[in-house]
């Protein structure tokens, strides 16, 4: 049973309660009601007959039209289709599919979809018709203004069919759930990724060549694949078996290994936050670029490797009322963090990212962001000391 929402007029109550149980009189009916008992009320007065034939009549099409604007929104079933994930300031593409499972046509009723609060406003969708044994595809799209994982499930359908002399509204439970990924910054370069991939570039640039030439370790051989280089074909086993082989080669992955932390404690300043997890995804992903092997390091996570991954775990993370430390590891880190103590146990090797307008006391390298938007961000994450 749905209860309808709680209202601190009585009439407002008695109203949603009867529209969302059965249905409830429009401003027309409520004319047309009052006309009716006004024709009674004459006719008990007079004792004319013609005054209750007219009392009778309105209130006849009063209880059809109730009672088909109750049954307008009977056998009707909405299925959500998948969300695909997008970044923030895109648009969240949301298809829902109506089922008429009766064998009458379903006419002029209204879809809502109650999106989340962060989402823009909810606009009501209208539907002309929808056949007997068919579907409806309702296609309708949301703009994204904060990253995050959303979760909702309800969509009202409300009808006035045929007359609209009542009202009729029913919600449907279907579950939703949209990933809103942080922005990703394009840095052209990024200094403290830079340095840890310098010492590695020559093995990098060897493995790349490795890869795409035709001599390699052979794994295994196996019969040939559509798509599969004809440079890998093995002649001999071809030859031999008298039907195409070719040769999987022994995969070697080059590359340095790195975590991009961040540190989730409650000494963030709300912006700050917002922008230190635009940092950490735009890091990711330059590092990406750079044959790095990156893994991404939060509170809630632990480590997290692979783009979806780390993308989702960055749309949701939150500012943590806890303490954090980052665990000791022997890979490189880049720590990003308002806490001028946490850098201090940071390892030789690793780097940090602090924001605030103080330059923190450390011998390591690292970058002091005083941004306040997104284009200062990647600014100064192109910077090795910003001024």
């Amino acid at each position: 049973m749905i209860n309808p929402p709680k209202s601190s007029k009585p009439f407002d109550y008695c109203r949603n309660w009867l529209e969302t149980q059965y249905c409830a009189p429009s401003f027309g009916g409520c004319v047309l009601g009052g006309i009716a008992l006004a024709f009674f009320g004459a006719g008990v007065n007079t004792m004319s007959g013609w005054l209750y034939v007219l009392s009778g009549m309105i209130s006849s099409l009063l209880i059809i039209a109730a009672y088909l604007c109750w049954r307008s929104l009977r056998g009707l079933n909405i299925t959500r289709l998948p969300i695909q994930a997008v970044t923030v300031g895109q648009q969240l593409t949301l298809e829902l599919i109506i089922d008429n499972s009766t064998s009458e046509t379903k006419q002029l009723f209204q879809v809502r979809d109650l999106l989340p609060l962060a989402l823009t406003e909810t606009e009501s969708y209208n539907v002309s018709a929808i056949l007997p044994q068919s579907q409806h595809r309702q296609v309708y799209h949301a703009l994204t203004q904060r990253r995050g994982i959303y979760r909702w499930e309800e969509i009202l359908l409300r009808s006035g069919n045929p007359l609209g002399l009542f009202w009729c509204r029913r919600v449907h439970r279907v579950p939703a759930r949209a990933i809103v990924y942080p922005l990703i910054l394009p840095l052209n370069h990024c200094p403290l990724i830079d340095l840890l991939g310098e010492d590695n570039s020559v093995l990098n640039e060897s493995d790349r060549r490795y890869l795409s030439s035709q001599e390699g370790i052979t794994k295994a051989i196996r019969p040939y694949r559509l798509g599969d280089p004809t440079r890998l074909i093995h002649w001999r086993t071809t030859a031999r078996f008298g039907e195409f082989k070719v040769r999987e080669l022994e995969i070697v992955t080059g590359g340095e290994n790195l975590i991009i932390a961040l540190d989730t404690s409650c000494h963030w300043q709300s912006v700050d936050f917002e922008l230190a997890v635009t940092a950490t995804a735009s890091i990711c992903a330059y590092a990406s670029r750079c044959q790095l092997n990156v893994q991404l390091w939060t509170n809630a996570t632990g480590l997290v490797n692979g783009k979806e991954r780390v993308l989702e775990a960055l749309a949701m993370v939150e500012a943590e009322d806890t303490q954090v430390t980052l665990p000791s590891v022997s890979t490189p880190v880049v720590w990003l963090t308002q806490n001028t103590q946490s850098i201090q146990a940071l390892s030789p090797q690793s780097r940090w990212i602090f924001f605030a307008c103080d330059r923190p006391v450390s011998q390591l390298p690292g970058i002091v962001i005083r941004a306040t938007n997104q284009t200062e961000l990647q600014q100064q994450l192109q910077q090795l000391n910003p001024s």
